[in-house]
């Protein structure tokens, strides 16, 4: 987001607390073009102000998916960006004063525009429960590939473990630190990959909406900034959830995912936006 978030949270149990909302990859790798189709947002009220920034995937032409908590009120107004390099003349002028001429338009105007929307039983008291937002963009951005909604309940199937991974991607945080070290974190506006495995799935802290994932020097993870980044199983395009919360303020140790797969999001999906799909 544009600035680290210091609220805490309770979540469903008091193993959770302290849970944030989460923001961008550390320990990853460069995307490059690897993943065209996933973009960095910027929230803005109806007037035009930037509010905070998130990831997000593209499903289809016209609609991005995103964290319930980069679309919520006072959300009013979406921009977003697509270049894997949006750090690169994100500034209007230069060092001297004088206007960049190529300037790439953050945080006021992206790639394309669109309006939010929330899920509807998304609670700001407890996001992690929804954390499903989606964007319905202005025009129709081309791809030859999107990334793709799961099946119903398909990650049921997932055991934890090594050889059980998904595909990170967003523009966070590539490094945090506690805030007295601030001044050291990284926050490149550049689409960063890792490759986390799968920690807890169906019970613990998680229930039955949301995943854990590593986040360490092995297998990288995600941090304040890639909020709402998809998270594909495996090496697929199927998005099996969007970054959703971190449980301490350095974005170690896991990583929380809000699953796509259950019904209340598919169903919302299908029912609302269907016809863009």
């Amino acid at each position: 987001m544009l600035r680290k978030l210091t609220l805490v949270v309770a979540l469903i149990a008091s193993l959770l607390i302290g849970a944030a909302p989460a923001s961008a990859i550390t320990d990853g790798d460069l995307d490059g073009n690897g993943h065209p189709y996933v973009g960095l947002m910027v929230a803005q009220t109806a007037a035009g102000q930037p509010l905070w920034r998130c990831s997000g995937t593209l499903i289809s032409a016209r609609i991005f998916v995103t964290a319930g908590h980069c679309t919520e009120s006072p959300a009013g107004h979406i921009e977003i960006w697509f270049a894997a390099d949006v750090e690169t003349n994100h500034n209007r002028l230069n060092p001297d004063g004088t206007p960049n001429p190529n300037w790439n338009g953050y945080p006021i105007t992206g790639d394309v525009g669109g309006t939010p929307y929330t899920h509807p039983n998304f609670d700001p008291n407890r996001f992690f429960i929804r954390d499903l937002g989606i964007v319905l963009l202005d025009k129709a951005v081309k791809r030859s590939t999107y990334g793709r909604l799961p099946q119903r309940d398909q990650l049921d199937a997932l055991s934890p473990g090594a050889s059980t991974t998904f595909t990170a991607v967003g523009y966070g945080l590539q490094m945090s630190f506690p805030d007295a070290a601030s001044w050291k974190d990284q926050a490149l506006r550049i689409r960063m990959v890792a490759y986390p495995k799968l920690n807890q799935i169906n019970g613990g802290i998680v229930g039955d909406f949301s995943l854990l994932l590593s986040n360490n020097a092995n297998t990288g993870g995600t941090c304040f900034g890639d909020s709402g980044g998809p998270n594909f199983v495996g090496t697929s395009n199927v998005i099996g959830g969007v970054t959703s919360f971190g449980l301490n303020g350095n974005c170690a140790g896991t990583g929380g995912v809000y699953r796509l797969d259950r019904s209340w999001n598919l169903d919302w999906i299908y029912a609302t936006f269907g016809r863009y799909l």
